[in-house]
C-alpha cells in the first residue's frame, strides 16, 4: 500500500489499510487513519493527525509552517477527521502558540483545488470549500457551510453555520448562520433557504428564520435595536436563538 519511492519517516504511524502513492512524504511526527488514501507527490510533515478514510489528492500540503513572520519553530498542529476529500494543491498549515496552536478540520469536509487554510482555522463538518477559496488565519468556520469559488476570508472572521457564498466573495466581517453573501466587500443577500430545506429545516423554523432576516437586514433599525428584537423572536424557535447568539458574539461585527 505504500509506493517504494514514497517516503515515509520511521516515526510516523499509519494505520492499516492506508496507501501512500509515488514520491509523497510522511513526516515523522504524522499519523494516519484506517482507509485513508495518500496520492502522489503530497507532503504531511509536522505533528499531523489525520483521521479514517480520507483522500488526499496530489499536490497537496499539510502540516506546514504557517505563514506567520512571529512563529519561531513551536511544537503546533493540525487535526483533521474523518471522510474528508481533500483535492489538488491544498494547502492546510499547523496552528501557532498564540491561539490554540491546532489548525483543525472535522469531518465529511469537500475542499477543492487551490482551497488554503492557514494556520489555527477551525473548520466544522460537511462543508464545502469550492476552488481557490483562501482562509487567513484564525477563521472559524461552522458545520454545513458553503464557500463558493474564489472566496476570501480575512484572519479571525466568523463563519456561521449553514451559510453560503457566491464566488469572488470577500468576507472582512462575520457571516451570521443561515445568510448569503456575495460581493467584495460582502453584503447579505438573503437566506439560504435552499439549502436549509435539504438538511431538514422545518416549514414552521424557515418562516421564523425569514422573519429574523427581515429584522436584521431589511428593517432598517440599528444592530442593537434589531438584536432585541431577535430576542423575543428566539423564545419561538431556537434557530433565531443560535442567529442572535452568534451575533451577540461578534468581534469584528457582522456584514451588514
Amino acid at each position: 500500500m505504500i509506493h517504494p519511492t514514497a517516503i515515509v519517516q520511521p516515526g510516523a504511524q499509519l494505520a492499516a489499510g492506508v496507501s501512500v502513492g509515488p514520491y509523497s512524504i510522511i513526516g515523522e511526527g504524522v499519523t494516519v487513519g484506517e482507509g485513508t488514501s495518500i496520492a502522489s507527490h503530497v507532503v504531511i510533515e509536522g505533528r499531523a493527525r489525520i483521521g479514517r478514510n480520507n483522500r488526499i489528492f496530489q499536490f497537496s500540503c499539510i502540516g506546514g509552517p504557517p505563514q506567520d513572520k512571529k512563529y519561531a519553530g513551536e511544537d503546533t498542529a493540525v487535526e483533521i477527521g474523518d471522510g474528508n476529500t481533500i483535492r489538488e494543491y491544498v494547502t492546510i498549515n499547523r496552528g501557532t502558540p498564540l491561539d490554540t496552536g491546532v489548525t483543525h478540520i472535522g469531518d465529511d469536509n469537500w475542499i477543492m483545488a487551490y482551497v488554503h487554510v492557514a494556520h489555527d482555522c477551525q473548520i466544522g463538518s460537511h462543508t464545502v470549500f469550492a476552488n481557490v477559496t483562501q482562509l487567513a488565519g484564525h477563521v472559524q468556520v461552522g458545520d454545513w457551510v458553503v464557500f463558493g469559488g474564489n472566496t476570501l476570508v480575512h484572519q479571525f472572521v466568523r463563519v456561521g453555520a449553514h451559510s453560503f457564498t457566491r464566488m469572488g466573495t470577500a468576507l472582512d466581517r462575520d457571516l451570521p448562520p443561515y445568510v448569503m453573501a456575495a460581493g467584495d466587500m460582502a453584503q447579505p443577500y438573503g437566506l439560504n433557504t435552499k439549502g436549509l430545506r435539504r438538511r431538514g429545516f422545518s416549514d414552521a423554523s424557515l418562516v421564523e428564520l425569514k422573519r429574523a432576516y427581515r429584522t436584521l437586514y431589511r428593517s432598517g433599525l440599528g444592530l442593537d435595536e434589531a438584536t432585541q428584537r431577535l430576542a423575543d423572536q428566539a423564545a419561538a424557535c431556537p434557530e433565531v436563538g443560535v442567529l442572535l447568539e452568534f451575533v451577540a458574539r461578534s468581534t469584528r461585527g457582522i456584514i451588514r
